[in-house]
């Protein structure tokens, strides 16, 4: 159990001396202890953004430990440097919506982590628009719902499901949408609603091996890596800011059947991560790139 007294605090800016000092000068004035501090200036580069980004965590006095209250003692630095910031307390579990179609091996795997105390999470609902994984929800107590889409519906009826999806999210206090291979692609409004508040996993293998079977595809070609990538939802497809990524090394003699297997596995993994990531507000934006402190 976290201490109901530590918070995070994560700040972007546009970079400028005394960011750090005035920061930290401000927690040791108000008595609060820093834990953990990371910082970044985008400045390297022809096409950086020239923001500095800072992730803090902190112990604060019992009379301060209050999200909005912190917010307020940062008020002036705020103002002072134009900061986009947030506080949260660490012992707030975020509300997570799991969406899922018919791959049920990264929902399985998030399921897990949750229950086994590694995802520091919430689970309201599980969404998806086939029934087959209602069963497994039951199994961990967790409300699934079946929101069906005909094949080749139309983008009014797509569009009206989308509609029950944003309720459900409201209804439910939801802070993250986790598309677990959830297999349709979002409307524009669904996206917008959804802006950097939902994670998308799929595999590396875009744009050369579109379409069905990538795997499949990807054998017949020979690969010899393989990969899957994490990104934020966005109304451009696959191409939402990246989170996280890793590759697996395979060889001429797995099957497209072993490639899919271990193609799942990295799908696994690198979705966990960038969940985690999310939840324990390490990843800013940063363009369409993002800043992760690991």
């Amino acid at each position: 159990m976290k201490n109901s007294r530590e918070f995070v605090l994560t700040l972007s800016c546009p970079d400028a001396k005394g960011i750090v000092h005035a920061v930290s000068g401000l927690l040791f004035q108000a008595g609060c202890n820093i834990v953990d501090s990371q910082q970044f200036g985008d400045v390297q580069s022809d096409d950086s953004t020239g923001l500095f980004f800072m992730r803090v965590h902190f112990d604060a006095p019992e009379h301060l430990a209050d999200e909005s209250t912190l917010m307020n003692l940062f008020g002036h630095v705020r103002e002072q440097f134009s900061m986009t910031a947030t506080i949260r307390a660490r012992d707030r579990k975020p509300r997570v919506l799991i969406m899922v179609s018919k791959q049920g091996h990264c929902l399985n795997d998030l399921l897990f982590r949750w229950r086994s105390g590694l995802l520091p999470v919430e689970i309201p609902a599980i969404v998806s628009n086939h029934p087959d994984y209602a069963e497994l929800a039951a199994s961990y107590g967790i409300p699934f719902h079946h929101l069906p889409l005909p094949t080749g519906a139309g983008a009014d009826v797509k569009r009206a499901q989308e509609q029950q999806v944003e309720a459900l999210i409201d209804q439910a206090g939801v802070d993250l949408v986790v598309l677990a291979r959830y297999m349709q692609i979002l409307s524009p409004e669904f996206c917008a609603f959804l802006k950097g508040r939902a994670i998308n996993i799929h595999h590396s293998f875009l744009p050369s091996f579109k379409g069905a079977k990538p795997y499949y595809q990807a054998h017949n070609r020979g690969v010899k890596l393989i990969g899957a990538t994490a990104h934020y939802v966005t109304a451009d497809l696959d191409e939402g800011p990246i989170i996280e990524q890793d590759v697996a090394r395979v060889e001429h003699a797995l099957s497209p059947e072993d490639l899919t297997a271990v193609g799942r596995d990295v799908e696994c993994v690198v979705l966990a991560r960038a969940v985690k990531w999310h939840v324990e507000h390490r990843v800013l934006m940063n363009g369409h790139k993002t800043v992760v402190f690991r």
